[in-house]
């Protein structure tokens, strides 16, 4: 048995008008484009789904529930020809109550964008690199690829072997909450009918074991976790659930005044993973950092490192957004390679 309306799963109040929708994406836009300095507002855009969701398998198990979602999102486009920049925000939420407005969505969205113009290639060399927290997640992304136990049941994950071994700091862990209120990630059960639970992937810096579905544990000896995910046409695989990721003690701005000379990063292009061996390259862009302060926006950059490496130096910040599915930091790396001019 579970506790549906302890999770908050659907909005009972009343579906929006598509006029309202309108409404809300005309708001964001008009926000957007009356910042100066904004030369177009490239897409803004608001929507709301009402989903049911009933499973019956062939062991017996049969339930279902519902859940909503309603996301507002803008797109802003600052300056003119080879010098144009873009920059974007958004919001997805359960409960409609819960999104933030539109103006602000906006407005965040055009403020963005213009602060991104008249970007440089930054220097080559070796250097610390701040994730922001619009990106950081993507780090505990790739650890939580590489625990997939579909992965670890091909052989091919830099992970391989690694249960019992510190892979983050000792003072961080990674745990996986299903059951959080109004959370797109908290669902009762998963794709195969199991309850879903609460459990820590990584406690104290040490990796406790696979993400698994019946199976990848079939394949490796285990017992599922209770994290199959499916769509309509497909069969299940394992997946993550909601994921929080240990706060740290500082601010962002506290971490960018100890970084010296370095790069905030607060957006990624592109992806060259290496899976069997955490080989990391991304193509960059964000601020340059010298003396602790924000010096001026870079782009066309690309940040190489190793994932083992770099996840044992994080420092998180204390930003995470709390309704967030993922709630991750920005977080700090100690020193990565990066490509510019």
């Amino acid at each position: 048995n579970w506790d549906l309306d302890a999770l908050e799963l659907c909005d009972p109040s009343a579906e929006p008008a598509p006029e309202a929708l309108q409404q809300d994406a005309l708001a964001a836009e008009a926000a957007c484009a009356a910042i100066e300095g904004i030369s177009q507002v490239q897409a803004a855009g608001a929507s709301y789904g009402h989903h049911s969701i009933y499973l019956a398998t062939s062991n017996g198990f049969a339930g279902g529930y519902q859940r909503t979602g309603r996301s507002l999102s803008c797109t802003g486009i600052a300056g003119t020809g080879a010098g144009m920049e873009r920059d974007y925000d958004g919001d997805s939420r359960t409960f409609q109550n819960d999104l933030r407005s539109a103006t602000d969505i906006g407005r965040l969205a055009g403020e963005r964008a213009v602060a991104r113009l008249n970007a440089r290639r930054p220097k080559t060399g070796s250097y610390p690199v701040l994730f922001d927290e619009r990106v950081s997640s993507s780090l505990i992304g790739h650890l939580l690829s590489a625990a997939n136990g579909a992965a670890i049941a091909r052989g091919s994950s830099w992970l391989q072997g690694a249960v019992g071994e510190q892979i983050l700091p000792e003072t961080l862990s990674v745990i996986e909450d299903p059951h959080r209120a109004r959370i797109s990630g908290s669902r009762p059960f998963d794709g195969e009918g199991l309850p879903t639970q609460r459990r820590a992937i990584i406690q104290d810096g040490i990796l406790t074991g696979w993400t698994l579905d019946l199976a990848s544990a079939r394949k490796l000896g285990l017992q599922s976790t209770g994290n199959a995910a499916r769509g309509v046409g497909s069969v299940p695989s394992p997946s993550n659930w909601n994921i929080a990721l240990t706060p740290g003690q500082h601010s962002r701005e506290q971490l960018i005044a100890g970084i010296g000379t370095g790069l905030l990063v607060t957006s990624l292009i592109g992806s060259t993973i290496n899976p069997n061996t955490g080989d990391y390259s991304r193509g960059a862009s964000g601020y340059w950092v010298e003396n602790g302060e924000i010096a001026y926006p870079v782009n066309e950059c690309t940040i190489a490192g190793n994932l083992r490496d770099m996840l044992k130096t994080l420092t998180p910040a204390n930003d995470a957004r709390s309704y967030l599915s993922r709630v991750v930091p920005s977080l700090m790396v100690e020193g990565m390679t990066l490509a510019g001019s």
